[in-house]
């Protein structure tokens, strides 16, 4: 099992985190013990700061609200984002502009030399998030992902394995075993998934302890059946975000179109924690699954943050 850490090339994570010095990188992958890092490329790759071998996985980019766009709901864009300059700003001139973005990151997957790319399976658009009531289902989402995927994993080598992440809005949300199927199956590339703790655990408003949430994580593992054999790495974090999502649904019962797009980040950062786990009832997990890539997810304020964050998280896994 190889032990990694989530990294962009943002400003935010090569100044921010790391001083813009490739250095301390280094060190912070030698001390800690990890095999590497999953890289999201957020500006041109630099590979003297972010080596080819230092980078096992590839997030790939990721638009929340898609589908309007890709079906060409005029109306329902211009409802979410106001004017069509907006629209273009955010995804492009067209369908075929939106798609090239795409290759191209997913062509950069393939130069960084990855093992693996990860792709979200989700749509939600801004205006339901907090009162949660969607436009689309899981399967319209799962069968609109698959018109396009298969060309732009065509761009991915025959040996990088695409792995879809689950989220808690509509998509893969892992509820449903028969359209798990359906997206791997329907999937012209060797694919899995990349399981996301959190992200399960945001599907789920009732729970408030890790014990619970590990119980409800294993709960749906053992719902896939053979499925789980697919999961091939694992995001590990926590959310126990429950109580305020909850209550967020009843403050906020309707769609809102007049939130910003700060506050729309800002909710989403309250729903999605990307806390370490503090007890050893992550250990379940992995003897569950047994992953591959076992990718230590954090939201991290600064080094320090990062190193506390992740060296609770290694504590708690130790044998107990």
């Amino acid at each position: 099992m190889l032990q990694l850490v989530n990294l962009s090339n943002d400003s935010t994570d090569n100044v921010g985190l790391l001083g813009n010095d490739p250095a301390k990188l280094t060190a912070f992958l030698q001390r800690n013990h990890l095999d590497g890092i999953e890289f999201m490329c957020c500006a041109p790759w630099d590979e003297k700061f972010h080596p080819a071998g230092v980078i096992r996985g590839m997030h790939l980019w990721f638009w929340p609200s898609w589908l309007d766009f890709w079906r060409g709901d005029e109306q329902a864009l211009l409802e979410e984002f106001g004017c069509l300059e907006n629209i273009e700003a955010y995804f492009g001139a067209s369908r075929e502009a939106w798609l090239a973005l795409l290759t191209k990151n997913f062509q950069q997957a393939a130069a960084c030399g990855a093992e693996y790319a990860v792709f979200h399976v989700a749509q939600a658009r801004g205006s339901e998030i907090r009162c949660r009531k969607f436009a689309y289902t899981s399967a319209q989402v799962i069968e609109a992902v698959l018109e396009f995927i298969n060309q732009l994993a065509a761009h991915l080598p025959s040996e990088l394995i695409l792995l879809y992440e689950n989220l808690w809005w509509p998509g893969l949300d892992l509820q449903q075993p028969e359209l798990v199927r359906e997206l791997l199956a329907g999937t012209q590339h060797k694919a899995g998934i990349m399981l996301d703790t959190g992200h399960l655990m945001n599907t789920n408003t009732a729970l408030r302890s890790e014990a619970e949430a590990v119980d409800y994580i294993l709960k749906i593992i053992k719902n896939l059946g053979g499925l789980a054999d697919a999961i091939r790495g694992i995001h590990l974090h926590a959310s126990l975000s429950g109580e305020f999502a909850g209550a967020e649904q009843i403050r906020h019962p309707l769609r809102e179109l007049n939130l910003s797009p700060q506050e729309r980040m800002d909710y989403v950062l309250q729903i999605d924690r990307h806390q370490p786990f503090k007890t050893g009832e992550a250990r379940r997990i992995l003897t569950a699954v047994q992953p591959e890539y076992l990718v230590h997810e954090f939201v991290q304020d600064s080094l320090e943050d990062w190193e506390n964050k992740l060296r609770q998280q290694l504590q708690a896994l130790q044998p107990g």
